[in-house]
């Protein structure tokens, strides 16, 4: 088995195929050494608060899920659950109502936004921007963004707070959100895809996958690669070709829907599940891949009322946010965090069998979920619902419920996490130092 360069494609016409971390890529002091892969840093954010009763664990120190998180179960190993964070700067501080578009603009900054609908938006840099700055220029893509809902970055989307605020959590600098990509497809080309739309509509019309261009290709490498490389490659290509099934059918359906009533296009998936898991199963690839190292993914955008038929809920999901503690309206907003989380348990437990050096694709990567609203009927912004989950390369203990000192900057534990990614800092937004006891 020899030798091969990391940055090795799979080629094809229209096609540039990025390949998983294999052991023939290593040198072989490096495999002696036992050298890891890198550690991928992602942040995926959800709106309008969470039913904190029926989401904090019970106790602090040896982690017991609670029922909103016992989707997790498979994973509990690899989680921590901290209690006590804060974002104070996304409280109004005389700034009045529009907890929602600030709760947002803060939860990865620590910055106060500036109140404005117009287009001098100002915040702050955030985490995912620091780390792609510093670890971006390792991989084709300096970060990621995706979500499963557009945003405006224009107009005023909450009490006179522009709608970027609410539709990002990623600002390369303070004047400047990231858009997010929202479309599987648009992420699938993105990432795959490299003769621009003629070459992507010849494939989609040809009905033909993109393994079929880079077919020569693979089977050269394969008889290159050591028997375990090889399984690494094949799981690998089954997944990509398992996405491009997935698309294909919520393509197919949806242009079954626009010829019988004559509906708008929809570059999207009706069912926000499945939504939600083919982006993730892309960010999953982006990170076997090393096509980047860093993703934010916003499962809806801060304040969005939209309903969850997926689970039999008609109501939007703001409206339940305040439920006025009625019992009716508090069961939905549990189902509808129960659910979130339900995504997000596909996502780490196909982390976790995403097998490399060092264990797992899980292990080797720090992933921060939560939001920057605690209880939606109160709109406050401490005691914040996070969860961390992976290892970070072995360097994170998991499997604890770890309970900070309330008012707790959140920047405290974004410093930390960029210290295990290779960026040190002492200052981030309002951070007062970095998280002690997690790491």
């Amino acid at each position: 088995m020899g030798h091969i360069d990391r940055r090795t494609f799979l080629r094809g016409v229209g096609v540039s195929l990025a390949l998983p971390y294999l052991e023939a890529m290593a040198p072989l002091r490096a495999l002696a050494s036992g050298t890891q892969p890198p550690v991928r840093l992602a942040f995926c954010f959800v709106p309008n608060g969470i039913d904190m009763a029926n989401w904090t664990p019970a106790t602090s120190g040896a982690l017991e899920l609670s029922p909103i998180l016992q989707p997790l179960a498979n994973v509990k190993d690899s989680l921590n659950v901290v209690t006590g964070l804060a974002q104070m700067n996304a409280f109004a501080l005389g700034d009045g109502p529009g907890d929602h578009a600030r709760s947002c603009a803060a939860w990865l900054t620590g910055v106060h936004p500036k109140k404005t609908s117009g287009s001098d938006i100002t915040g702050g840099i955030s985490a995912d921007q620091v780390a792609a700055q510093h670890i971006g220029g390792s991989t084709k893509f300096a970060s990621l963004e995706i979500g499963c809902e557009r945003g405006a970055l224009a107009g005023d989307c909450d009490s006179g707070y522009s709608c970027a605020y609410s539709s990002t959590i990623s600002w390369r600098g303070p004047s400047t959100p990231n858009a997010k990509d929202v479309s599987p497809r648009a992420v699938f080309e993105r990432l795959f895809g490299s003769g621009g739309q003629e070459e992507t509509n010849v494939r989609r019309i040809s009905r033909r996958s993109i393994l079929d261009f880079v077919s020569e290709d693979a089977d050269a490498l394969r008889s290159q690669l050591g028997r375990r490389d090889q399984m690494k490659l094949d799981e690998y290509l089954q997944a990509v070709k398992e996405i491009e099934t997935r698309l294909t059918k919520y393509e197919s359906e949806n242009a079954k829907e626009i010829a019988a009533s004559h509906a708008k296009p929809s570059s999207t998936p009706s069912d926000r599940g499945e939504h939600i898991r083919l982006l993730g199963d892309m960010m999953i690839l982006a990170f076997q891949a090393d096509l980047t190292r860093v993703c934010t993914f916003m499962f809806a955008n801060e304040g969005h009322n939209r309903p969850y038929r997926e689970i039999g809920i008609t109501d939007g999901h703001h409206d339940i946010s305040h439920h006025g503690n009625e019992a009716a309206k508090l069961e939905k907003k549990k189902q509808i965090d129960t659910y979130h989380v339900q995504q997000l348990a596909y996502i780490l437990e196909k982390m976790k069998a995403t097998k490399e050096a060092g264990g797992s694709l899980l292990d080797n990567t720090l992933l921060v979920y939560g939001g920057g609203i605690s209880d939606g009927n109160r709109h406050n912004h401490d005691e914040l619902p996070i969860l961390v989950a992976g290892k970070a390369g072995g360097k994170l203990k998991a499997g604890r419920h770890l309970v900070a000192n309330a008012q707790t900057p959140m920047n405290n534990l974004l410093l930390s996490a960029l210290d295990l990614v290779g960026v040190d800092l002492d200052k981030l937004g309002d951070s007062t130092g970095k998280m002690q006891g997690l790491f």
